[in-house]
């Protein structure tokens, strides 16, 4: 059990909590002191669900302790350094290196949103530090400016927050099936729960980038109903601030996952931008462009539709068959537009959460730190706390006169 000195708590015999830096659905996070070494560490109190029986509290503790573990073993210049996971009175806690320093969020809310240059900066950092991750087959799902540290006096890019992390080959804090995440930067497949993979990470770096040039998630909208449509099937509309960076924007927000611009291309494209102030296309091969994008600097406009069909003109499409596989789940407009009226349903009171209630036509799996975690800040949702419903919301606006309408 923890332990009082000086009218502060030591934990583990060794970490003393000194001040409250942040808190979020994913944890407290506290500044503290390493009584063994002597340093100022960041360390994160998970949350007790006192609901759960005392063999599912203890699962719910093995689960998060393996998790944080792997996440441990991440090294990366530009990933929170993970010290020690400890128990204490049967709750887990993080001990991470501290960042002297805000967040992402914390910038774009004091000084407004940063220029091309340093939006190419920080997604060169975030990239890396994704892949070192993803080989490692850690997904962080959870990519967002709060979970975006900036170290004071050294501008170096941290990302942070691993704590919704998804380990492959492990069971997960979250897989009963609640949607766990921050809506606004969250992948369609996803949403959906048709699949999640190091490409959802992708798809939340372009949302992150939009939201560093122009100071919002280019799905931001007033209520998570509306959120949740931007997100599956309306219009995808950069900022016009994203216009030097568009080709990476628009590689990394299509829609279809296997269509969607990989780390590496990515990172040479804006590490390009960075040397010659220019950024190079996509390569054809990993950035065709997608319906749903509506006309914004160099966005693509949609393709001629059909006036009866209301489908791109061309030969009929053969059905699948055993030589022909069928097309992909979210590359089919009527299905999206279907995923999109089964999430405002569940938004509007269905008592399930949108990935649990997608389930059955899917074919897949569907807080801060402190000054070195993360702050929440107005324009950024909250991450959904696991096993929660979606809340009752409005049911969005109606989608622009270019949304496909569903198949009769």
């Amino acid at each position: 059990m923890g332990t009082e000195g000086h009218n502060r708590r030591v934990i583990a015999g060794r970490y003393r909590l000194e001040e409250k830096l942040g808190h979020g659905g994913m944890g407290v996070v506290w500044r503290a002191t390493d009584q063994l070494l002597g340093r100022s560490v960041a360390v994160k109190e998970l949350p007790y669900d006192e609901t759960l029986s005392a063999a599912q509290a203890r699962r719910q503790r093995d689960r998060t302790l393996r998790e944080a573990r792997a996440v441990a073993q991440l090294s990366h210049p530009h990933i929170i350094v993970v010290h020690d996971v400890v128990e204490d009175g049967e709750r887990p806690y993080i001990v991470m290196e501290l960042i002297a320093g805000g967040s992402l969020a914390d910038r774009l809310a004091q000084r407004g949103p940063v220029d091309a240059a340093e939006a190419a900066r920080i997604g060169i950092a975030l990239l890396g530090a994704l892949g070192a991750a993803h080989a490692a087959g850690v997904l962080h799902r959870d990519l967002k400016p709060d979970n975006v540290l900036l170290e004071t006096g050294t501008d170096r890019v941290v990302l942070s927050d691993f704590g919704i992390a998804q380990v492959a080959g492990a069971p997960t804090l979250t897989e009963n099936g609640a949607f766990v995440g921050s809506p606004e930067y969250t992948a369609p497949e996803r949403m959906s729960g048709v699949r999640t993979g190091p490409e959802s990470d992708l798809w939340s770096l372009g949302a992150l980038l939009c939201a560093a040039l122009s100071g919002e998630s280019p799905f931001h909208r007033d209520s998570l109903g509306g959120i949740l449509h931007a997100v599956v099937v309306g219009d995808i509309q950069p900022p016009a601030q994203a216009g030097p960076l568009m080709p990476v924007v628009r590689g990394l927000l299509e829609r279809d996952p296997d269509r969607r611009l990989d780390a590496d291309r990515a990172e040479r494209m804006l590490q390009a931008f960075r040397d010659t102030g220019v950024t190079p296309p996509a390569p054809p091969a990993g950035s065709g462009s997608s319906p749903g994008y509506a006309a914004a600097g160099d966005v693509p406009r949609r393709p001629p539709q059909d006036p009866v069909g209301g489908q791109p003109p061309g030969p009929p499409a053969a059905l699948p068959g055993p030589d022909r596989p069928e097309e992909p789940f979210l590359r089919q407009p009527a299905r999206r537009v279907l995923i999109a009226a089964l999430l405002v349903a569940a938004v509007a009171g269905a008592g399930v959460s949108a990935a649990a209630l997608l389930r059955e036509e899917g074919t897949g799996d569907g807080g801060p730190t402190p000054t070195s975690s993360a702050t929440t800040k107005p324009k950024t949702p909250k991450t959904a706390k696991p096993g929660t419903a979606m809340p009752k919301t409005p049911p969005p606006r109606s989608a622009s006169p270019g949304t496909p309408a569903p198949a009769p």
